[in-house]
């Protein structure tokens, strides 16, 4: 495992007698010949950073050993054996046995020769947490901002000269205060607080809610001397998780209202239907005209289709452009009413081809619409057969029920069909606001009112 580590790494017995060493070390140590008559390292000399001789007892290794703590990031200068200077960092971990007890040590040491490298190294971490999109704060231990990013500023408001030198609760709300007592207690302890969800307060006192990463800050000894902040405005996503609530909500609510429709279509028809061969039928042209419904909601993302679309969507399959007149102005129906509508529509079309307008060569249909006094909404279904007609739909039939109950009630309206020596006439008639799509405020969502109230 030492062998296949790429920086230098070397283990001692409690003595400071060398028992392991990877090639990386021998190459730092210049050489591993003598190593048999060495203690706490492979190094010639040792010398601290002002160049005075350090003796092998006061190194690292032996430090750490003697107190069994680690000590990490001190730094040192080793004198090779060809008279080099290398400077570098000392990073040890006492090793212990079963017991507890140290049993050793292992050092892993850090060159440190290229000044220049490590001044590069130290912009570009410094280039990072001025260009990060997050705020990157630190504070001391007594909870006092020292450096603050630009981010910082961007996410709370204040800019670094409000800022730094103030404790950090400025930015706390009141009942939630205690937050920063617990957060240095971890700290000190040496924990990291990850991805921690709470609410701070922006400069113009609105609160918002942040993901916050903690770390504490060490010193070249191991020691924390400060602490860490990695703040995210998570204000977005939690917009996003509220509206995924609201639309699950809203699919749950349309779903229902889906099958509470089927329902009483099966209902309604098994109760008219011969044979359950003529039910089967009748069910699944029913439920595939719901379908066609359906389809125009999904394209306009279930804010509506407009009456036109609607009224294509379930003549198409019956009848040539040249035998359908459609006249009126641009309405879009809401999901509840455009279902609703739907239905008439497939009844109607289902008729006319049957018994109707579409059943006899020269027929047509006219379809108008309009908007009278006090947003009254007004359509009429009319149908001419130039010829004798094939027969008349049942008075008590399903398509009867849709047209004159079961729609009108959906969206708190009144139906009249009149039979008629040259077809029939439908007339619907209902308040504009219990049919027309409404851009709901907060979500964009079409609003549901009014309710069916059942067939």
């Amino acid at each position: 495992m030492l062998e296949a580590l790429p920086i230098p790494v070397y283990t001692t017995d409690r003595e400071g007698r060398i028992l392991a060493f990877n090639a990386a070390a021998r190459e730092l140590w210049g050489g591993a010949t003598e190593l048999d008559a060495m203690r706490w390292s492979g190094f010639r000399r040792l010398r601290h950073p002002n160049g005075r001789t350090m003796p092998p007892d006061d190194s690292a290794m032996a430090l750490a050993i003697r107190e069994g703590r680690p000590i990490h990031g001190v730094e040192a200068i080793a004198e090779r054996p060809d008279g080099q200077q290398v400077p570098f960092l000392a990073f040890v971990t006492p090793l212990r046995d079963d017991a507890g007890g140290v049993a050793g040590a292992v050092n892993v040491l850090i060159e440190t020769s290229s000044t220049e490298a490590a001044q590069q190294a130290q912009h570009h971490l410094a280039a990072i947490v001025a260009s990060s999109h997050d705020a990157i704060v630190s504070k001391d231990l007594g909870g006092i901002v020292q450096t603050w990013n630009e981010s910082a500023q961007r996410v709370f408001g204040y800019s670094p000269e409000e800022i730094v030198g103030q404790p950090i609760t400025i930015l706390i709300p009141p009942e939630r205060q205690h937050e920063e007592v617990e957060i240095l207690r971890r700290i000190r302890a040496g924990e990291v607080v990850d991805h921690f969800e709470t609410v701070r307060v922006h400069r113009d006192g609105r609160r918002m809610p942040v993901s916050l990463t903690i770390s504490p800050i060490r010193a070249n000894d191991g020691s924390i001397i400060g602490v860490s902040k990695i703040a995210r405005d998570i204000t977005q996503q939690k917009e996003s998780e509220q509206l995924i609530h609201a639309l699950m909500r809203e699919v749950n609510h349309r779903v229902k209202n889906q099958f509470a429709v089927i329902l009483s279509m099966v209902r309604e028809t098994r109760s008219r239907a011969s044979d359950p061969a003529e039910f089967e039928v009748q069910v699944r042209e029913r439920i595939m005209a719901l379908a066609r419904s359906h389809d125009l909601l999904v394209k306009g993302e279930w804010r509506g289709a407009t009456l036109f679309e609607l009224l294509l969507a379930h003549l198409e399959i019956f009848a040539s452009q040249e035998r359908v007149r459609l006249a009126g102005p641009t309405i879009v129906l809401q999901p509840m009413a455009l279902q609703y509508i739907g239905m008439a529509f497939h009844e109607l079309a289902t008729n006319a081809a049957k018994y109707g307008a579409l059943a006899p060569p020269g027929g047509t249909i006219d379809v108008s619409w309009s908007i009278g006094p006090e947003r009254q909404f007004i359509l009429t279904w009319t149908e001419s057969v130039s010829g004798p007609a094939l027969g008349e739909a049942k008075s008590n039939g399903f398509g009867t029920v849709v047209l004159e109950r079961v729609t009108p009630s959906a969206i708190a309206g009144t139906g009249r069909i009149d039979y008629r020596a040259d077809g029939i006439r439908w007339i619907l008639s209902a308040p504009l606001d219990s049919i027309e799509a409404q851009q709901d405020a907060d979500f964009g969502l079409p609003r549901m009112e009014p309710k069916s109230s059942g067939s």
